[in-house]
C-alpha cells in the first residue's frame, strides 16, 4: 500500500513538473546566435556571434555610432577560436580565443582581437586586454544586401579573408596561414 501511495506521489509530481516544463516560452532571440567556420590544413577557426537584423534602421553612424567601440555584434561580445597561429593583416595573431571588438567609421574599421572573454556588449571593454588592433578599410555597396549582420570567411589557397557584412557595409580582413 504504501509503495502504492510513493508511486502515484513521484507520478503526480514527474507529471506536474512536465506540465511547468510545457508552459515555457521559447521565444527565439531577435538576434540569433550564429557560427561561421573554416580549416585550413592543421588550422581551424570559428566566430561565434549575435546577428542582429537592418529591421529598416540607419546602421552605421546611428545604431552603430561612428568612433565608439562596437560588440561587433548583438548579445554577447563576437567571440573567435583559433587553433594556430595566423597573421591577420600582416601582425601576429597566438592560436587561442578571444573577444573581437570594433571600431566602425564612415571610411574605415579598427577591428580588435581583445583577450577578456564572456563580456556582455562592450559595457566593459577593457583597452589594456587588447592583443591586436589593425585596421580595415570599409568597402561600400550601392544596395542593402545584408539585412542581417554577418560574419563569413573567404578562403583562397594559403589565404582567406574575414568579413564583416552588414546593410551596405562591407570589411574585409586578410588572413595567412602559416604552413
Amino acid at each position: 500500500m504504501k509503495s502504492k501511495r510513493a508511486l502515484m506521489l513521484i507520478t503526480g509530481l514527474l507529471l506536474s513538473y512536465i506540465s511547468c516544463l510545457s508552459q515555457e516560452s521559447l521565444n527565439p532571440r531577435p538576434s540569433p546566435t550564429d557560427i561561421t567556420k573554416m580549416k585550413h590544413k592543421n588550422t581551424y577557426l570559428k566566430i561565434t556571434y549575435s546577428r542582429p537584423q537592418k529591421n529598416g534602421r540607419e546602421i552605421f553612424g546611428n545604431l552603430v555610432p561612428y568612433g565608439k567601440v562596437w560588440r561587433t555584434g548583438a548579445n554577447e561580445a563576437t567571440e573567435i577560436t583559433l587553433t594556430d597561429t595566423v597573421l591577420v593583416a600582416g601582425d601576429t595573431l597566438n592560436a587561442g580565443t578571444y573577444s573581437i571588438f570594433s571600431i566602425p567609421q564612415r571610411d574605415k574599421w579598427t577591428v580588435i582581437f581583445n583577450s577578456e572573454l564572456g563580456q556582455w556588449g562592450a559595457y566593459n571593454y577593457l583597452e589594456a586586454s587588447d592583443v591586436l588592433r589593425i585596421e580595415a578599410p570599409v568597402e561600400k555597396v550601392t544596395d542593402v544586401i545584408w539585412e542581417p549582420f554577418t560574419i563569413q570567411f573567404e578562403p583562397h589557397n594559403s589565404k582567406a579573408d574575414l568579413i564583416f557584412l552588414w546593410d551596405r557595409t562591407k570589411v574585409k580582413i586578410p588572413i595567412d596561414f602559416l604552413d
